[in-house]
């Protein structure tokens, strides 16, 4: 039974989601649901049916696998790991800020936790006011509005809706952007230096969809001048890229590999990569940057290649997290 004191509120991280487990099988049942959502593949639905089960799903999953086991801990897949720590971390911060209980859960747009067993937890505290945090600096329909989709399609069968508020992104908050300059300044004193070059790394997505209105490159942009102006870099001083494209499309450009291609072709002598739109370490980041970019910079060439964490459970990234809900939950 519901209990008799209810919290104020209730606070529910999201992020995109992972596999159960670094196995072909699991890999194929993650990225079936993942790659359906039109929200981030938006072919018609016959002919993508079709690519996905007849090639995607039979080959790309275990390649995808493989990668998979480079990055997993004992705690599971990083991006799940550390999006515990957010969680608890956060609920801490909010016990010691609000004097009392603040639930604070953490939810998958695909695969688990999913957000109709973070609903069923809710329920047995008695929270009727929620607040959903994307955990996505930047807007996208690829990412924050699928978001949107699933937790309206998870609220259909509760006959009782909570009051909900929803961040759509703080790409320019100003908590944000101190928390990212202060995880380069510190990744720079560890390395007794300043790189030649800061490049800033953002997920892409098809150059199809900025033009049809998804202000993501524009949200992309605005972080990246407001880092650059914090952390006082000239114009020459940095770059900003796009990763992990995807199929045969032109994906928002320069791409990162290729960047990172020219620069190690440069000779260039020291370079440090951030990726601002990860707010947890994961694939793209441990093994795509980490690994894969930094074997193409060094290959062709580049010394002293440095990838700066993600802000993860950072304290700069948990008082972000706090003046967030601070902000979006004022009157609850």
């Amino acid at each position: 039974m519901p209990t008799t004191n209810k919290p104020p509120f209730a606070v529910m991280l999201v992020n995109l989601g992972t596999p159960e487990a670094p196995t072909p099988s699991a890999v194929r049942k993650y990225l079936a649901e993942f790659l359906w959502d039109q929200r981030v593949v938006d072919l018609a639905r016959p002919l993508w049916w079709l690519i996905l089960n007849g090639i995607i799903l039979r080959f790309r999953p275990g390649r995808v696998a493989k990668n998979y086991q480079k990055v997993w801990t004992e705690e599971g897949s990083p991006l799940l790991a550390i999006g515990k720590q957010q969680q608890k971390a956060l609920e801490q911060r909010l016990r010691d800020e609000f004097k009392e209980e603040i639930p604070v859960y953490l939810a998958m747009t695909y695969g688990s936790p999913s957000m109709e067993e973070v609903g069923r937890q809710m329920r047995q505290t008695g929270a009727e006011r929620l607040l959903v945090l994307p955990l996505y600096p930047q807007y996208s329909a690829t990412t924050t509005a699928a978001v949107f989709d699933r937790f309206a399609a998870s609220l259909k069968p509760c006959p009782h809706l909570p009051e909900v508020r929803f961040i759509r992104d703080y790409h320019q908050h100003p908590a944000y952007i101190r928390a990212l300059a202060q995880s380069v300044r510190e990744s720079w004193k560890e390395q007794g230096q300043e790189p030649e070059k800061l490049v800033m790394s953002f997920h892409g997505i098809p150059q199809r969809y900025a033009k049809q209105g998804d202000p993501y490159p524009q949200h992309c942009e605005n972080t990246a001048l407001l880092l650059a102006k914090e952390l006082g870099l000239k114009d020459d001083q940095w770059l900003l890229t796009y990763q992990s494209r995807f199929g045969r499309e032109p994906w928002l450009q320069p791409y990162t590999d290729f960047t990172l291609e020219a620069l190690g072709q440069q000779q260039m002598q020291s370079v440090s990569v951030i990726c601002p739109g990860f707010s947890a370490d994961c694939l793209e980041t441990l093994e795509e940057i980490e690994e894969e970019n930094r074997e193409i910079y060094e290959q062709a060439g580049g010394q002293n290649f440095h990838y700066i964490p993600a802000l993860n459970a950072s304290p700069e990234h948990l008082q972000l997290m706090y003046e967030l809900v601070e902000q979006h939950t004022q009157g609850w």
